[in-house]
């Protein structure tokens, strides 16, 4: 005799999984109203669900920074949509994930995916990561992990929204300094710490650039070297952390800053959402077509 399914047990079952009215509806009548089974089977189904949406681009997401002394871990967890990022499901998840990466001190992503979230009943993260998929119906990934170094004297943290993070090490024990640069960072996007770090072969590209620029000018070729030798210069104060004018004081450089409080800069992380990756611009009617007809 097939079990009466009652609307109080789909509500259940809903609340349990975040599966769809219709999908626990049939799950419990699948299972002859037997909860534990049914949750089994929008497990499996959902599995199912979550390797299909695997291979979607996810180029939103949020970067969450997780703290504690002087160590703190930053990630980049990233999504399929804003919308989706700013879900309290996805929030929470990306919250645990940091919080067990640090706990475990590990920054690799394969790593990460094994260790247990203690917040979703010790399940491991990857379990916990498909069934997120399945429940919010978009591609979740765990792009990238930094480990800060704990011997650091002091340590900046800054996120500015969820979109950028900002680690910065000090060989100095100056927080608010470091909470400083750490913002002028997010602001500013250097990408090494000073001129002397930057890739040869990103300053042989630059300056066959300005060779190329300065050609057409017609001026000698002595006054040439020298406006392609400023021009280098500029470009390498603007990439460096030390050479740009602090966002707080743009009349000081922050090599300036550093030197009055005999403070060096270690190391600094930035992980920007979505940098990188190639984003997918897709119709919104057909977005949305595609989500009712669960393709």
């Amino acid at each position: 005799m097939t079990a009466i399914i009652s609307a109080a047990q789909v509500k259940e079952l809903r609340e349990l999984t975040g599966a769809g009215m219709m999908e626990c509806k049939k799950a419990l009548a699948e299972t002859n109203g037997e909860m534990e089974k049914a949750i089994e089977v929008l497990r499996k189904s959902g599995a199912a669900k979550a390797g299909k949406k695997a291979g979607r681009v996810a180029a939103e997401g949020a970067v969450v920074i997780a703290k504690a002394g002087k160590q703190a871990i930053m990630l980049e967890i990233n999504s399929e949509t804003d919308f989706v990022a700013r879900d309290s499901n996805f929030t929470s998840f990306a919250k645990a994930v940091g919080e067990a990466a640090l706990k475990a001190k590990e920054q690799d992503v394969e790593k990460i995916s094994q260790l247990i979230l203690t917040d979703y009943q010790s399940r491991g993260v990857e379990a916990v990561r498909h069934e997120l998929i399945s429940k919010i119906g978009e591609n979740v990934q765990i792009r990238r992990a930094v480990l800060s170094n704990s011997s650091a004297a002091s340590m900046g943290i800054y996120l500015h929204g969820s979109r950028i993070g900002v680690v910065v090490e000090l060989d100095t024990d100056n927080e608010a300094l470091a909470r400083d640069l750490a913002m002028h960072i997010a602001a500013s996007r250097p990408i090494v710490i000073s001129p002397e770090h930057v890739s040869q072969d990103l300053i042989a590209k630059e300056k066959e650039i300005y060779l190329a620029q300065a050609a057409s000018s017609g001026k000698p070729q002595e006054i040439i070297e020298k406006m392609v030798a400023g021009r280098l210069k500029k470009f390498l104060d603007e990439v460096s952390l030390v050479g740009q004018p602090f966002v707080k004081d743009p009349d000081v450089t922050v090599g300036s800053l550093l030197s009055k409080h005999k403070a060096k800069v270690l190391a600094f992380y930035r992980f920007e959402v979505g940098e990188g990756i190639e984003k997918i611009t897709e119709d919104f009617k057909e977005a949305v077509m595609s989500q009712v007809q669960g393709s």
